[in-house]
């Protein structure tokens, strides 16, 4: 079983372990991104304005794929993030805890696992499967917030 005093620790991991995939996931982006702009005759001196989207049509899909999956990446999570946030501040349960952080860990897997199918080959139903499991996990974490903050027995 968790000691309380493990608590904020253990559940801060999986909340870096997703910060630093998500540096990943930008550092794969600019590899392939800045290459295929270049390629495409993209001048990144003389170009005003613009959005992501407008370097979207000039690169291959599988380039834009990465750049997808990041801003993917700073949507969703930052529910997570803000759930990690209170559970870490809170004093859950001692098995509110254990299944927190086990919760944290499987979002985080799935998003990891969601990035590679994105990033790689972009197989909608693969997505779109781990995108579902990983929002009933952050589902599930989030209604651990009610236990903890309201003292009600789920």
């Amino acid at each position: 079983m968790m000691m309380a005093s493990d608590w904020p620790l253990a559940l801060l991991k999986p909340a870096a372990a997703l910060v630093i995939w998500s540096l990943v996931m930008w550092g794969w982006m600019m590899a392939t991104r800045i290459p295929a702009l270049l390629r495409a005759g993209f001048d990144v001196w003389r170009h005003v304005g613009g959005t992501g989207a407008d370097a979207a049509s000039l690169v291959p899909d599988r380039v834009q794929w990465k750049a997808d999956n990041h801003n993917h990446l700073m949507e969703q999570p930052t529910l997570f993030y803000a759930v990690i946030a209170i559970l870490a501040l809170a004093t859950p349960t001692p098995s509110h805890m254990a299944a927190a952080v086990t919760l944290a860990w499987c979002y985080v897997g799935l998003r990891v696992m969601h990035s590679l199918i994105q990033a790689i080959s972009n197989r909608i139903l693969y997505r779109f499967t781990t995108y579902l499991l990983a929002t009933l996990a952050l589902a599930a974490l989030a209604a651990l917030c009610v236990p903890t903050l309201w003292h009600v027995t789920l």
